[in-house]
Formats: C-alpha cells, structure tokens, sequence
C-alpha cells in the first residue's frame, strides 16, 4: 500500500510545475506554499558526480554562512591549559581536559553540535570514535575542528559554520538557514555553499560534476534547480 500523504503536502507538492527553476525563483516558492506552523529548516542538496569510494574524489569542506542558519551552536572544546581558557572566552559551552572525554565515553554524552580538539589531546579523543563517530562529531583536520587556535574556531562555528561532505550514494546535503529568514539571505546562504562545492570539485571527478540540485524546506516540496545556471554561478 502507497503511502498516504496529506493535503497540505499533495497541495505544496502540486505548486512545483518547472524542471527546473532559478534559486530566487526556488525561494518564493517555498515561501509560497509553507503551511507547518513551526520555522522550517531550508536544506540544500546536491548530486554529484563523484565515486566517493576513491580517497581522491572525496568531496569535503566547510563554509561560514554569510547570515548563520538561525540558531547557535552548542559548542563543546577538549583542551588543556591556556587553551581551556582561550576558548571558554571565545564562547564555547562547555570546556574540558580528559574528565570530558571520560563522560563522552561513560555516558555516551553528547548535548552538542560540534566538538572542537586541540592536536596534543587527539590520542585520547581517539578513544571516542564509536560514540563521535556516527554523529559525525568526531573533531576532524579537515573540517578546523581539530586545531591549535581554539578561540577562532569556536567563533566560526557559532557564527554559522557548516560543514559539507559527499556521503556515500554522492549527495551533499547542507542546511541554508531558517524559512522565516529574508529571501535575499537564503539566496546569499544558499549561493556560498554552492560555491565551496564547487570550487572543492576533486580533479579526478570525469564528466558533469553538478548532476541535479534540489532546495527543501523540513516540511515543503523538493524543488530542483537549474544545476548548469548553479554550476556556472558556483564558479564566480
């Protein structure tokens, strides 16, 4: 038996009549038919053409969101001495040594968005993998979340840093901000990270790098962009 689906969802389905549109155009169109009564997450994802199976077409990165998604991260930091300090002044949520490692592995405790370690504490973070790693909190190199300059980082995510990364059947999933946010707001949180997707195109990927784009809010249609206008936008 098919599933179900409501009105609301037929009725907001039924408003996507283009292949495919213009990202203002995507905007307005989410916008238009919204109906949840909660503000909506707007997500953004991308197919690409990339086997992520090959180390050297992986597609990974972040971008600091020009207007943030609309809600603070809760931060969390594993450090030792001057560290601790620099980065519970620059904001972070919770500060700690080895005892935080002990919880997250005791408790499987993880209140937070992001987990940022400094490299001398890595060995013992390493520990934590089963428990980080399936959240996708592991701190990473690659990502700024293993680093030396604790304070930057810590500010950097609380001011929208998200991270983007190729999963397995090659989608890159990002989320751009709230629905209630100004249109011009999506479109310039929305063009950044197709940009850095763009510009992170592996040399090894052969063929269209953009196979299809898609913009969604958590309870509005999917609406497909035009994924050779994004490319090209992506580039400048």
């Amino acid at each position: 038996m098919p599933r179900k689906i409501s009105k609301n969802i037929a009725k907001a389905r039924a408003a996507v009549t283009k292949p495919a549109y213009a990202l203002p155009e995507a905007v307005d169109l989410l916008k238009q038919v919204k109906y949840a009564k909660f503000d909506e997450t707007v997500d953004l994802t991308m197919r690409l053409g990339v086997d992520t199976r090959h180390a050297d077409q992986m597609v990974r990165g972040t971008v600091v969101l020009p207007h943030g998604l609309g809600k603070t991260k809760t931060v969390a930091v594993i450090a030792t001495g001057d560290r601790q300090k620099e980065a519970a002044e620059a904001g972070a949520d919770f500060v700690g040594g080895e005892e935080m490692v002990e919880k997250i592995q005791k408790e499987n405790w993880t209140d937070f968005d992001a987990l940022i370690a400094t490299p001398d504490m890595m060995k013992v973070v390493g520990r934590l993998g089963k428990v980080l790693g399936p959240k996708g909190l592991m701190p990473n190199p690659k990502t700024g979340t293993v680093t030396t300059d604790v304070a930057a980082s810590v500010k950097e995510i609380k001011a929208g840093k998200v991270e983007y990364r190729a999963d397995k059947t090659s989608l890159v999933h990002v989320p751009v901000g709230k629905l209630s946010f100004a249109p011009e707001k999506l479109i310039e949180n929305a063009s950044t990270v197709i940009g850095a997707v763009v510009r992170s195109k592996p040399a090894a990927a052969k063929g269209k790098y953009i196979k299809s784009v898609t913009l969604s809010s958590t309870m509005g249609p999917g609406v497909p962009l035009d994924a050779a206008i994004v490319e090209a936008s992506g580039k400048h």
